[in-house]
């Protein structure tokens, strides 16, 4: 199936589903990923390689973080290039005082929201849906 660019057909389609567990973001030790950590996105910059991944590999790893994060996927299949989805997903969360860090994979986008806002930002979410 091609990927959606349709603004209005990728906010009807988003399905926001709400991973389960804590996510965290740290910084590998030595730019290297512990071997007993399984980072669900990794992000190469100058300062180090970021790492999002489970709280408890953290924990186990030893890293240090300051933001735990519930992760939602927004099951939509949305084309790298559509314009729009973000903004209006933010614009959203926005609204309701609620922060959010956003990663695009190949098919969906993936939004790291305060874990104790996760299902509240779901719901935010699904009303803006349910608004079109």
């Amino acid at each position: 199936m091609p990927a959606e660019k349709d603004l209005h057909k990728l906010l009807a389609g988003m399905r926001p589903e709400l991973n389960p567990g804590e996510y965290v973001f740290t910084v590998a030790p030595d730019g290297r990923i512990p071997a007993d950590a399984r980072p669900v996105a990794t992000i190469a910059e100058e300062e180090g390689l970021t790492l999002v991944l489970p709280r408890q590999d953290a924990d186990r790893a030893g890293l240090v973080y300051d933001y735990v994060a519930g992760w939602i996927t927004l099951r939509v299949h949305s084309a790298l290039d559509a314009v729009g989805l973000t903004a209006a997903v933010a614009e959203a969360l926005t609204q309701a005082a609620i922060s959010c860090n956003v990663i695009a994979g190949f098919h969906h986008d993936h939004l790291f929201v305060p874990h104790d806002s996760a299902a509240r930002a779901v719901a935010v979410l699904e009303e803006l849906t349910d608004s079109l």
